[in-house]
């Protein structure tokens, strides 16, 4: 439970926020007639650690102003003039619309008779991914589904791809479910620099998530431009320094951040996790067309949770099946790249924030962690050319 001081701190970091005034009206929210920051309903989160740290978020919904660099800066500014706080950092989440322009251009004219002319529209090209610099190589690691154990399998992933003499970081792209401050025990605000975010480094990886910017019990309740903000901002506002590869753990299913993500940053290859269930097959099939649709590279598949060694006699048990992402794999022309096992201490590691590449580096499932990433390490080798 958060503290008396940092409640008064947050509290009063919000004060020094509502002597920000909302600029030329543009941002403003229906029925919100305060003119400053607060009152008009743009910070939307307000959070300070143990170290008086501030982090903000500040959304302006479908009408961001001008200049947002300008309020970014006089945000973090009152914030760091709060006695008590150290540091302060804003993350900005907003998307333009273009529903007041087509209003405007299906607006008759003064002297116009008649209807108003029908205008065609011709839609924005998608943007261009852009390159991180010093990022040599982006692997997307995705399911169809929730509950596979994806967010596991990339930090042992990139922990793997770290053993192989590569320089990696991580990146937990899952906005409504963040996990990698539990995988990785840490809780700590990031600092920025140069409106840059710097990312922690924890087991030789450099990482970073949203959940290193929230409370970890506040819901994060935002629509598809909102995540789409924040998608890019953590893509492109990260100090990640010199990278051989950055792994990103993306979120279940086909969506918002699936499709920002391909639009923002050029992926050298995807890998898609899957159990051995039909249900998860089905759903991890989504996956991989999503992918092959824009032209990225699927590295294969792993199957999680592949089987349990019986802890008498050491038979395997099908909990979930058997083959099932081997053969699909076959099926779809995609690589395997291996199974990992369902295991006690691949979840106690996880939970205490000591992945199990770390924590038990000789046993079975970490080997089977190593052989994945052998693999994929090989196929950077092979896109490199």
């Amino acid at each position: 439970m958060t503290s008396p001081d940092k409640e008064s701190l947050k509290q009063a970091v919000k004060d020094a926020l509502a002597t920000i005034t909302v600029p030329d009206g543009e941002v403003k929210k229906a029925g919100s007639p305060a003119q400053d920051i607060v009152g008009a309903g743009l910070v939307s989160a307000v959070i300070v650690d143990d170290e008086a740290r501030a982090g903000i978020v500040l959304d302006f919904g479908t009408s961001a102003p001008g200049d947002v660099e300008a309020l970014r800066t006089a945000a973090e500014n009152a914030a760091r003039n709060v006695n008590g706080i150290t540091q302060a950092n804003v993350v900005l989440t907003a998307a333009k619309t273009e529903t007041a322009a087509k209003t405007a251009s299906a607006r008759p004219r003064p002297n116009q008779t008649g209807p108003a002319p029908t205008l065609k529209r011709t839609p924005p090209p998608p943007p261009s991914p852009k390159e991180i610099p010093g990022i040599r190589h982006i692997i997307a690691v995705a399911s169809g589904k929730g509950g596979v154990g994806k967010s596991t399998t990339s930090i042992n992933l990139a922990l793997g791809l770290k053993e192989q003499g590569l320089k990696t970081g991580i990146l937990d792209l899952d906005i409504f479910g963040p996990s990698l401050p539990m995988l990785l025990g840490l809780d700590a605000r990031p600092n920025a620099e140069d409106k840059k975010i710097i990312p922690h480094v924890a087991h030789g990886l450099t990482a970073m998530s949203i959940g290193f910017l929230l409370d970890v019990d506040q819901p994060v309740v935002w629509r598809g431009p909102r995540v789409m903000g924040a998608t890019q901002q953590l893509i492109h506002e990260v100090a990640w320094g010199e990278l051989d590869v950055l792994v990103i753990d993306m979120p279940p299913g086909t969506g918002d951040v699936q499709l920002t993500l391909v639009q923002q940053a050029p992926l050298s290859g995807a890998v898609i996790v899957s159990t051995p269930q039909d249900l998860a097959l089905i759903d991890a099939r989504k996956g991989l067309a999503m992918f092959r649709k824009v032209g990225t590279p699927v590295f294969g598949f792993i199957e999680n949770m592949s089987y349990l060694n019986c802890p008498s006699c050491g038979h395997e048990i099908h909990v979930f099946g058997h083959g099932g992402a081997e053969a699909a794999a076959q099926e779809l022309n995609t690589p395997f790249l291996g199974r990992v096992p369902l295991h006690m201490r691949i979840r106690e590691s996880a939970d205490a924030g000591n992945p199990i590449m770390v924590s038990d580096p000789d046993c079975p499932e970490a080997a089977a962690y190593r052989s994945i990433a052998r693999k994929v390490a090989h196929s950077l080798e092979t896109a490199e050319g």
